[in-house]
């Protein structure tokens, strides 16, 4: 397998960042209600207050993540996704690496998230806690809902 390269994607321009995150949105779509799909879309990536890095193999995007600052400790992890042929080789792992030692070097001591409370994010919850990720309750503008798995860890 080539050299996985994860960079910070400033403009979101690319083509296929778009058709990716697209799949994902579809995705999200698809498996919860439509109140519970907190996915971010290209024009709230583009927001202030959030980073967003893609992950390549050669010209292949294989992952992408997002840091959302919450407040001067506090981040939330979103947009975190690895091409569905890929799974399992850990990308998504090498992924969550970076993103969080790249909220420590811009300050949070904190890393918060939400995720599916479905079958199908079991994977992914299953990667946050090997990671140190807890469960936790609702955090910035969250509600309790169902349909979302709310997990935190210090930095």
């Amino acid at each position: 397998m080539r050299e996985l390269r994860i960079h910070l994607d400033a403009d979101l321009r690319d083509p296929r960042v778009a058709v990716f995150l697209e799949e994902h949105l579809a995705d999200m779509r698809r498996v919860s209600p439509p109140e519970s799909v907190h996915a971010l879309d290209l024009g709230a990536l583009r927001q202030p207050g959030i980073r967003f890095w893609t992950a390549w193999f050669g010209e292949t995007l294989v992952a992408t993540a997002a840091l959302k600052h919450l407040d001067q400790r506090h981040a939330e992890l979103k947009s975190m996704r690895t091409a569905a042929a890929l799974r399992g080789r850990g990308i998504a792992a090498r992924m969550l690496a970076h993103v969080m030692a790249e909220a420590r070097a811009l300050g949070h001591s904190r890393l918060s998230l939400e995720t599916g409370s479905q079958p199908f994010f079991a994977p992914a919850r299953a990667l946050y806690a090997r990671h140190g990720f807890q469960a936790c309750g609702p955090f910035g503008d969250y509600a309790a809902d169902p349909s979302s798995h709310f997990m935190t860890r210090a930095l």
